[in-house]
């Protein structure tokens, strides 16, 4: 199952983690008004210059007082001196809180314990990452077979002092004597590549920069590999300036960057994405976009001839196409062509024109996640209501058999070579921690290869699913996890969660911050909100551009339900989200200040009129729009930009807003102009505040150790303003 998608904006920090069984009776919050009393600093914000800055939008002026914090704290000192400033004020609050230290010392304890990832099985050797708990970065291991000892191949625990340098993709060449892998550091979305010799442990002198947003593919032979790059950026815009003119080379092993083979690029327009990878080890599928959308232009080299040009077999930015296996020339393709849902086709390369492609597997009621061709069969992944459905078709369509899942959850995988029946999956959910799983497809057996030993007991917790009406009548889909018990007759501090945008569906999985919540004492609430992906196209058609009020209005009315149905107050509530999640929260607490205790915009897309204006911020017009360009793009986003919206006068919840210094994603000038509008405005006497980290990025790469201090100072926030007190004894 391979997907070449530019996902420009990111989900949570899903970490895996477990919880340790609560043997007491779990009991509801004290009520807020107690906690209130606890913490008696009074903040002291430190004061933001304003600049004379407005801008016309179609006759509209549009002042924009906080402009100078757009600029790279790494270049602008006084940038530097402002983050320092709100860093400190912040610090010395989140040290007041009192129930901090100890969340921060059961987190650790939570991580604790031996996590690993999928296998990927290339020339008869096991490739996959393992953390024996506490570790910063997972650890690449290799296994000659799977009754043999793994070895490890690439520690990045070694690579820097913080822990900040992370190891990014990993591909083992098909014959698995080499493994390309990718670096990243302090969080930046660049990549730079090197190579490794498996069997002698020493890592090549090719040395690859400038990748961001590629696809890695070994040629078939393994004598190279191919990758998509950017044009170095200019000195001192490394982390700001936009991407353009991306191109595909193929790298030959041994040479120098500067020697390899241009393959692929698009002359026309530099703002389309080239991306590549190589099907059924033969074909050379490059895939081309312009946006985060999932609609591509596709051409095809036959890597058996290597003096064959790319052939164009789709043309047009309509349609999702992923390519899924390969029988002699024909393509097996799952896309949503004719089919919002999903579908699979076959695609003669000798004769590729869409009236005669073959539908192999039509579209069902429910979304059509993932498939892949392992052991001569189809393996769909389809979301049923957000939860997983395996199902397996021979190659002309016929089913045979539907893989038995071990619960309520996500599963994911299914990777291996077509005429191998051996493949791995893994399954997870809010109380179930990852479990990694062998299935034979022959048998349609699924054996445990991995289960995590936990320091707590997930089953102690509960997990519902409900459907609740949108302002609209809209039924969205909502999952609800606590441990079982908790008394929740007098309300419970409950964290809602939300996203909502770029197709990206919120699906069932373990995470040790948000179980670690609960363990707490309090509810987890997620939402799956239209703009996201649970439901296939028309639900994220629903909720972006000029229908990005409904994601809205789905997440307030969630907090709404939530509040009906007993399970929590306003003086209980907290939201939370991550990049377009932030933007979510920092629109909802404008629009309904009332309804929240506190609120947690984590990496957001604040200034919903300059987004496009700065690194991947110009993917994202496809759920954004173009506010600059066409005015009801400017009339719909200024509408709801957190940064423009903030209300005078109003009391709003407590807010602590989280960035980084390295995030070349969503920049952290857009969080940083929020706070400083939000610290300016009167909105009452809960805390404002900003906390900023260093040497991280938009979140992939963040050592362990940050992880736990981030979420530690979060769930100490959100606990204080909520009223929840932890269970006796807890973090000792």
């Amino acid at each position: 199952m391979k997907k070449l998608m530019m996902s420009a904006a990111v989900l949570a920090l899903a970490a895996c983690a477990d919880n340790t069984a609560d043997t007491q009776t779990p009991t509801a919050a004290a009520a807020p008004e107690a906690a209130e009393t606890a913490i008696t600093t009074t903040l002291d914000y430190p004061e933001t210059v304003t600049v004379d800055q407005t801008d016309d939008f179609f006759g509209v002026s549009v002042a924009d007082p906080y402009r100078w914090l757009e600029d790279d704290v790494r270049v602008n000192e006084d940038v530097a001196t402002w983050v320092d400033a709100q860093n400190a004020v912040t610090d010395e609050y989140l040290g007041t809180l009192p129930n901090r230290a100890a969340i921060e010392t059961r987190l650790g304890q939570l991580w604790d314990y031996e996590k690993f990832t999928l296998p990927n099985r290339e020339g008869g050797k096991y490739f996959f990452r393992r953390n024996d708990g506490l570790q910063n970065q997972y650890v690449y291991y290799v296994q000659d077979a799977l009754d043999e000892e793994p070895r490890v191949l690439i520690d990045p625990n070694d690579w820097s002092e913080d822990g900040a340098t992370a190891l990014s993709s990993t591909v083992p060449s098909p014959d698995g004597s080499h493994v390309l892998y990718a670096i990243q550091d302090g969080g930046t979305d660049w990549r730079t590549l090197k190579v490794l010799n498996v069997e002698t442990g020493e890592t090549l002198e090719d040395t690859i920069e400038w990748v961001k947003f590629s696809g890695l593919a070994w040629a078939p032979d393994g004598s190279g590999f191919f990758y998509s790059r950017y044009p170095a950026p200019e000195e001192g815009e490394t982390f700001q300036s936009l991407n353009f003119d991306q191109k595909l080379y193929f790298h030959k092993i041994g040479d120098a960057q500067a020697a390899d083979t241009l393959v692929f690029e698009r002359l026309d327009n530099p703002e389309i994405s080239v991306r590549a990878y190589v099907a059924a080890q033969r074909f050379l599928i490059i895939a081309m976009s312009k946006g985060t959308d999932d609609v591509y232009e596709i051409a095809v080299k036959d890597l058996n001839d290597p003096a064959s040009e790319p052939v164009m077999i789709i043309e047009g930015f309509e349609n999702d196409y992923i390519f899924v296996g390969a029988s002699d020339r024909t393509l097996f393709v799952q896309t949503d062509r004719n089919a919002p849902r999903g579908r699979i086709i076959a695609i003669d390369l000798d004769n590729f024109a869409e009236e005669n492609w073959q539908e192999i597997i039509p579209q069902s009621d429910n979304v059509l996640v993932d498939a892949s061709i392992v052991g001569g069969k189809l393996v769909a992944e389809y979301m049923e209501d957000v939860k997983s459905v395996v199902r397996m078709y021979e190659l002309d369509g016929t089913p045979a058999g539907v893989v038995d899942l071990p619960g309520l959850g996500s599963a994911s995988g299914f990777e291996a070579a077509q005429d191998e029946s051996e493949t791995f999956y893994s399954f997870s959910s809010y109380n179930r921690p990852t479990t990694i799983y062998r299935f034979d497809v022959e048998t349609g057996e699924s054996t445990v290869f991995k289960q995590p030993e936990t320091p707590f007991d997930p089953s102690a917790y509960v997990v519902s699913q409900v459907f609740y009406p949108s302002r609209d009548g809209t039924q969205i889909p909502m999952f609800i996890a606590h441990k079982e018990g908790l008394d929740i007759s007098n309300g419970a501090p409950t964290l809602l969660y939300g996203y909502g945008g770029f197709n990206i569906s919120l699906r069932p999985s373990f995470s040790i911050t948000n179980f670690a919540w609960m363990e707490m004492g309090g509810v987890f609430a997620l939402a799956n909100l239209r703009g996201g992906g649970e439901y296939g196209k028309e639900w994220h058609d629903a909720g972006r551009l000029l229908e990005k009020q409904n994601v809205f209005d789905d997440f307030i009315t969630a907090g709404e339900y939530l509040i009906a149905e007993g399970y929590t107050s306003n003086d209980q509530l907290s939201i939370y989200g991550r990049s377009n999640g932030g933007l979510l929260v920092g629109t909802v607490v404008n629009q309904r200040p009332d309804l929240f205790a506190a609120a947690l915009p984590a990496v957001g897309v604040m200034d919903m009129l300059r987004f496009d204006k700065f690194t991947a911020g110009r993917f994202w017009t496809d759920d954004y729009g173009k506010p600059s360009e066409n005015e009801a793009d400017f009339r719909n986003n200024y509408s709801y930009s957190p940064y423009h919206n903030i209300q005078n006068g109003t009391d709003y919840p407590a807010v602590l807003v989280t960035t980084a210094d390295t995030d070349d994603r969503v920049v952290p000038g857009h969080s940083f102009k929020y706070i400083a509008a939000l610290q300016e405005a009167e909105t009452g006497s809960a805390p404002k505040l900003i906390r900023i980290e260093t040497r991280a990025g938009h979140g992939s790469g963040k050592p362990t150790e940050k992880i736990i201090e981030e979420y530690a100072d979060m769930w100490g926030f959100i606990a204080h303003h909520t009223g929840l007190t932890l269970p006796e004894g807890y973090g000792e």
